[in-house]
């Protein structure tokens, strides 16, 4: 055992990649129990990277494989989760549940982030915070932080900015989840517009199966199409906002930095769509290569948990958190009204 431990020290990306596949691995078991499928594998994989801090011999030899993990294999995972998104499903859904998904990403970022900065929150959380809530959660959060370019002394204080607006949306997407399955029977909805609800309301993924399971197959199905209509528009989203950030920030828009922030590995997640979509891979190799990307996502949420401070997460987590409460409010009341009147 001293000698495997050794070993990893004197290798830090290789002790930094064993450590966080194991909590990768570990979080997409767990993910599979009740309950804690309302958490989520990447949440999971983020908290076990948190408890690793306990033991400081495990993280500190490692820090450097840490940033690197971080930084890559989230790239490297978004592109493969691009193979979940299959175009002509999401075509076949129609122009209405599209639209609403276009509706609810760039209303849900613009009320999340105006709120958070009324209440004082700094401009690269509020728009952190406001992506996870409006699209895909943890991964959304992680996908568009590269776009907020920041100089190497805010680098750390970019690290906790992701881990809390990911907390953020993994603690509300959870209890928005419950909320919602238990007023299913007040609201009177059809299947179809239950599961329109859930995938167009709730934060993760594995929040709107969760819900939308609750309403029964058809329910379930329209979760699901409603969700990856917003995980579809990730891509533009994270476009946008580095656009919005490089003019709206003097700092971001020095010479080394004034290029076009096209996000490349964004590329990628439509060629992996594209490629899921149009060439028969079969559902068992597209079913692993998702799986695949979860781990590398998982294991870059596990090295991002490993370099946590909590004591600063815990003093700025409190404003951020009530906008994105108010914000979820709003939207779910607005996608209920939605769903009845449209769908």
């Amino acid at each position: 055992m001293l000698e495997i431990r050794s070993t990893l020290a004197s290798r830090p990306f290789w002790g930094a990649a064993v450590i966080t596949l194991i909590c990768a691995v570990a979080g997409s078991e767990l993910a599979q129990l009740p309950y804690l499928n309302l958490v989520g594998a990447l949440v999971i994989a983020l908290l076990l990277g948190m408890a690793c801090q306990v033991r400081p011999q495990i993280v500190t030899p490692n820090l450097a494989g840490i940033g690197f993990i971080s930084n890559k294999f989230l790239r490297l995972g978004i592109i493969l989760l691009g193979f979940k998104l299959n175009l002509i499903q999401l075509a076949s859904a129609g122009v209405k549940t599209i639209s609403l998904a276009a509706v609810i990403v760039t209303g849900m970022v613009l009320l999340t982030y105006n709120l958070s900065r009324k209440m004082g929150v700094d401009k690269d959380l509020a728009i952190l915070t406001a992506t996870g809530t409006s699209i895909c959660g943890a991964a959304a959060v992680m996908g568009v932080s590269p776009q907020i370019k920041v100089p190497a002394e805010k680098a750390e204080q970019q690290r906790e900015n992701e881990v809390l607006a990911v907390a953020i949306v993994a603690i509300l997407g959870t209890v928005f989840t419950l909320i919602e399955i238990g007023l299913k029977p007040l609201l009177h909805l059809t299947a179809v517009q239950f599961g329109v609800l859930t995938g167009g309301s709730l934060h993760e993924i594995a929040h709107a199966v969760a819900a939308g399971s609750a309403g029964g197959p058809v329910s379930l199905d329209t979760a699901i199409i409603t969700k990856l209509s917003r995980v579809l528009l990730l891509a533009p989203a994270a476009v946008i906002i580095g656009l919005w950030y490089q003019k709206s920030t003097p700092q971001a828009n020095t010479d080394a930095n004034a290029k076009l922030p096209i996000p490349w590995f964004m590329a990628g997640f439509i060629l992996t769509s594209l490629i899921g979509t149009f060439i028969p891979l079969g559902d068992a190799a597209i079913a692993a290569l998702v799986k695949l990307a979860y781990i590398f996502l998982g294991m870059a949420m596990a090295a991002l948990g490993m370099s946590v401070n909590f004591r600063v997460i815990a003093h700025r987590g409190g404003k951020p958190f009530l906008a994105a409460s108010i914000a979820s409010v709003i939207l779910m009341g607005g996608v209920t009204l939605a769903s009845k009147l449209f769908f």
